[in-house]
């Protein structure tokens, strides 16, 4: 017993300096440890539709954001306001409902740092970047809605014409994935430049759209194909408008992939396309190269875009004009077009090239429908527009 009691006493004065040790190393890590940052809310929506946007940066020397459609933010750096706890903070509205893209600059000019923001998990990429995603609700249009839902899935495939692997987003409607032998109508619809093919179902809100337009009974159920409209290998720099690799591309490799891999109707009436700025520009390409593959056309805020031949004496729309002669000029077909349909805002700055576009084809004999709106070059266009056209297809 007394040789026990030897031990437990020698491992007892053992176990002080190995506690004394630990306690030392709990308070050393304690003081390296950052204090946890305060409780908030980023982005925080009111019902009033005024967004407040807060980050948490306490060593930062100044916050600003920018953000591509709130119409307060669209210009310039914007400020954040720093409180005593750490977090900036700035406050806009009333917004039009929709949803918007933005992110933070942390760090003062002339090289501030851009974040998304930290606290929000909702993303919208673009060609290279992505932005964090708000979604204002009050739109009848592409409110979330309890109705049913199709899918947006993102689909890879190999592409022959540029020999790397691409990415298309494709909207599925309601009882799609049930199966059955049903075949759908297809709706190609392109973003527009600095975008890609996530743009359209996430800041576009693309599916929502076509959820709340097939439960009306507004629109049929149909196919959405969102291709990337920029053609550069990944991690490459963006080449232009991709007019001429991007036609190349969708017809060799999109067009057959989705009628093969989707139960897709592959006749003319049952063929849609369209597509916004650099994308209106792109479809006019695709559809006047193969004008008996579609039956109705989408222009948004776009028009014929590209330069004319180096030392021509010609406009980039007359050169087009030259270009697909034989399209314009071919009565037989002109008869199955049974939707032409462009829509620019009016404080657009390719207003005029809408213009001028729509009167090419009316010289020609085109029955395009143009629908000027407010606003300019902007998603809270855009999503209006895809509402507005795709009730008038496969009629």
């Amino acid at each position: 017993m007394v040789a026990r009691h030897r031990i437990a006493a020698a491992l007892s004065l053992l176990a002080i300096p190995v506690l004394a040790h630990a306690q030392v190393n709990a308070q050393a890590n304690a003081q390296e440890r950052p204090p946890a940052p305060p409780a908030f809310l980023s982005p925080e929506v009111n019902v009033d539709r005024h967004i407040t946007f807060r980050l948490y940066a306490p060593d930062a020397a100044a916050v600003a954001m920018q953000a591509t459609d709130i119409p307060e933010l669209v210009r310039g750096r914007h400020e954040l306001v720093k409180a005593l706890n750490g977090v900036w903070e700035i406050t806009v509205g009333p917004v039009p409902a929709g949803s918007y893209r933005y992110r933070f600059l942390v760090g003062a000019l002339p090289a501030p740092v851009a974040t998304m923001d930290p606290r929000n998990p909702v993303v919208s990429e673009s060609q290279g970047n992505a932005w964090s995603l708000v979604d204002v609700p009050g739109a009848d249009a592409f409110d979330t809605r309890d109705v049913p839902h199709g899918s947006v899935s993102s689909v890879p495939y190999y592409s022959k014409v540029l020999g790397h692997w691409r990415r298309l987003h494709v909207y599925t409607p309601p009882g799609y994935e049930l199966g059955g032998s049903r075949k759908y109508p297809v709706l190609y619809l392109l973003h527009g430049a600095g975008d890609n093919d996530h743009s359209w179902s996430s800041v576009g809100r693309a599916g929502f759209i076509l959820d709340n337009l097939i439960a009306a009974g507004r629109a049929k159920p149909m196919l959405v194909v969102m291709p990337a409209g920029h053609t550069a290998a990944p991690g490459a720099p963006t080449r232009g408008l991709d007019l001429d690799d991007f036609t190349k591309e969708f017809t060799t490799d999109i067009l057959p992939f989705t009628e093969t891999h989707y139960r897709a109707l592959n006749d003319r009436k049952s063929r849609a396309i369209a597509g916004l700025s650099m994308g209106g520009a792109q479809t006019l390409n695709i559809a006047f190269g193969r004008l008996d593959g579609f039956s109705a056309i989408g222009v948004f805020s776009s028009g014929i875009l590209g330069q004319a031949p180096a030392g021509a004496a010609t406009s980039p729309i007359e050169a087009w004009e030259h270009a697909h002669a034989a399209a314009l000029d071919n009565a037989a077909l002109k008869k199955g077009l049974a939707l032409f349909w462009f829509a620019t805002g009016s404080e657009d700055f390719l207003v005029k090239t809408t213009e001028g576009t729509v009167d090419l084809f009316k010289k020609h004999g085109f029955n395009a429908v143009y629908k000027p709106s407010g606003g300019g070059h902007t998603w809270l266009n855009w999503r209006d527009y895809l509402a507005e056209f795709a009730p008038q297809l496969f009629r």
